[in-house]
C-alpha cells in the first residue's frame, strides 16, 4: 500500500494541478436569438466535448404530460428534416468517441466527446438533432419502448421507490414528478402534446451550447450560429419556490424482493446556495460509499450490503438522501444504527480529522474528473444552467481547501442529516 501524502506533498500535488490549468480560458457569447454559447478552452487537452443543455425536465411538466421530457429525449435521435434516424446513429458511430443523452428533473442534455478535428461534424450533428422531425410513426414505436422502460424500472430493485421518495417528501412541488412519467401519462400522451411541449421548452433562450477541452471557440461559435442562428426566439418560464420536506414514514410491501430497501430524506441547501459545497463535504464524512461513518458502522462489518448518504441539489431545493439495503431480518436494527449515526452527526458535528480526510478525497476526485473534457463539460454546463456563472477548477479547489470545521458543523445544525422522511420497500410489512 502506498503511504499517505503529508500535507506538504498534498499542497505540492494540487498546486501542480492548478498550474497545469492556468492556461485554461472560459469564453461566452449570446446569439441574437438568446442562445448561450460557452466553452472552457484547454490547449493542453487531447479531446473535445460538446453538448446542448436544455432547461427542461420533469419539473416543467404537468401531471397530464408527465414523462414527456424523457420521451422527447428519445425522439430527438429519431431523425430530422436533414437526417434519418439511421443517419444520426451512423454518423455518431463514424466519429467514434462517446455520445449520449440524459434527462433529469431540471435539464435534458445531449453530448459527444470526440477528437478535436471532428469539432465541425460533431456540432453540426448536435445542432441538427435539436430540431427533430417528431414523426407520428416514430412516436408510436418509441412510446412502447418508454412503457417497457417504466415496467423494467418498476420491476428492478429498488422498484421505483427512489423516485417515489421525492413525490412523498415534496408533495405538490414540481420536483415531485417522476422523470419517466407513469404508464397512464405516457400511454395517453399524443404527438400533438409532445410537439407543443417541444415548441415551448426547446426555445433558443432556454438552451446552452457548451464545449470543453481542445476547442476552437471562434469556429465553435460559427458552427453554432450556422446550425442554430435561425431558430426563432420564444419566451419561456419556470415556476420555482422553496418546498419544505414532509415528515413521515411509508412502507411499500414487495413480497418478491430478497432484500429490504430503506431511503431517508431531510432538507438540504439548494443548487444556488453557497453551502452546497459544505453539504457535499458533510455527506462525504457521514455517508460516502467508502470510509465514511455509515460505511464503518454497517458495510465494512457485513451488517448491510450498502449504506450511504448523498446530497442532491436543485434550483430551489435540496435534500440529503440516505440509502440502506440489507437482509429483511436485519432491516429494523440497521435502520436504527443508520439513524443514530446521522443523529450523532447532527448533535455533535464532525471532527477536524474527518474534515481533512474528506477534503483529500473530494479534491482527488475533482482533479481526476477534470482530466476528462466530458467531466468539465457537465460541470460548466450545469453551473451555467443553474447560476449563469462559471466556476473554474482552481476556484473549486480553493473552496474545498478553505472549508472550515465551524462551517461544516454550522451547516449540520441548520440542515440536520437525521431523517425526516423514511420510505421502505421490500418483503417487510413494517420496519418495527
Amino acid at each position: 500500500m502506498l503511504p499517505a501524502l503529508d500535507r506538504g506533498a498534498q499542497a505540492l500535488f494540487f498546486n501542480r494541478k492548478v498550474d497545469a490549468v492556468s492556461m485554461i480560458e472560459f469564453k461566452q457569447i449570446t446569439l441574437d436569438n438568446g442562445l448561450d454559447v460557452i466553452a472552457e478552452v484547454n490547449p493542453n487537452a487531447y479531446a473535445a466535448s460538446f453538448g446542448f443543455f436544455v432547461r427542461t425536465g420533469s419539473r416543467d411538466e404537468s401531471d397530464e404530460i408527465s414523462g414527456v421530457s424523457h420521451f422527447l429525449e428519445h425522439m430527438v435521435f429519431k431523425g430530422t428534416p436533414r437526417r434519418s434516424a439511421a443517419d444520426v446513429n451512423r454518423q455518431l458511430d463514424e466519429m467514434g468517441g462517446v455520445s449520449n443523452a440524459f434527462t433529469g428533473e431540471e435539464a435534458t442534455v445531449f453530448y459527444i466527446s470526440v477528437l478535436p478535428e471532428l469539432q465541425p461534424r460533431a456540432v453540426d450533428l448536435l445542432a441538427d438533432i435539436m430540431r427533430p422531425s417528431l414523426r407520428e410513426d416514430d412516436f408510436n414505436v418509441e412510446k412502447n419502448v418508454i412503457l417497457e422502460e417504466i415496467k423494467m424500472y418498476e420491476d428492478q430493485p429498488p422498484f421505483g421507490i427512489d423516485e417515489k421518495c421525492r413525490e412523498l417528501f415534496f408533495p405538490g412541488h414540481p420536483l415531485s414528478r417522476s422523470v419517466l412519467g407513469t404508464r397512464e401519462s405516457i400511454g395517453a400522451l399524443t404527438p400533438e402534446q409532445m410537439r407543443g411541449y417541444f415548441e415551448s421548452r426547446y426555445a433558443p433562450g432556454n438552451i446552452v451550447a457548451a464545449a470543453s477541452g481542445a476547442v476552437d471557440f471562434e469556429k465553435f461559435v460559427e458552427d453554432v450560429k450556422r446550425g442554430c442562428g435561425a431558430w426563432e426566439p420564444r419566451p419561456t418560464s419556470r415556476k420555482t419556490f422553496r418546498p419544505t420536506g414532509r415528515t413521515g414514514k411509508e412502507v411499500f410491501v414487495r413480497p418478491s424482493a430478497a432484500q429490504e430497501y430503506i431511503f431517508t430524506l431531510s432538507d438540504a441547501p439548494s443548487g444556488r446556495d453557497d453551502e452546497r459545497y459544505t453539504a457535499g463535504i458533510l455527506t462525504n464524512i457521514v455517508g460516502d460509499e467508502v470510509g465514511s461513518r455509515l460505511f464503518w458502522e454497517l458495510v465494512d462489518n457485513g451488517k448491510a450490503d450498502c449504506a450511504s448518504l448523498g446530497f442532491y441539489d436543485f434550483l430551489d431545493a435540496g435534500f440529503f438522501c440516505g440509502s440502506l439495503c440489507c437482509a429483511p431480518e436485519s432491516a429494523a436494527e440497521n435502520a436504527r444504527i443508520a439513524e443514530e449515526v446521522c443523529r450523532r452527526a447532527t448533535d455533535e458535528g464532525v471532527t477536524a480529522e474527518e474534515l481533512e480526510r474528506a477534503k483529500n478525497k473530494i479534491l482527488s476526485r475533482l482533479v481526476m474528473a477534470s482530466e476528462r473534457s466530458r467531466g468539465r463539460l457537465f460541470s460548466i454546463g450545469n453551473e451555467w444552467m443553474t447560476n449563469r456563472a462559471y466556476s473554474p477548477i482552481k476556484a473549486e479547489i480553493e473552496i474545498i481547501r478553505g472549508m472550515t470545521l465551524d462551517r461544516v458543523n454550522a451547516l449540520v445544525k441548520k440542515y440536520p442529516v437525521a431523517p425526516k422522511m423514511t420510505v421502505a420497500v421490500g418483503p417487510l410489512e413494517e420496519l418495527g
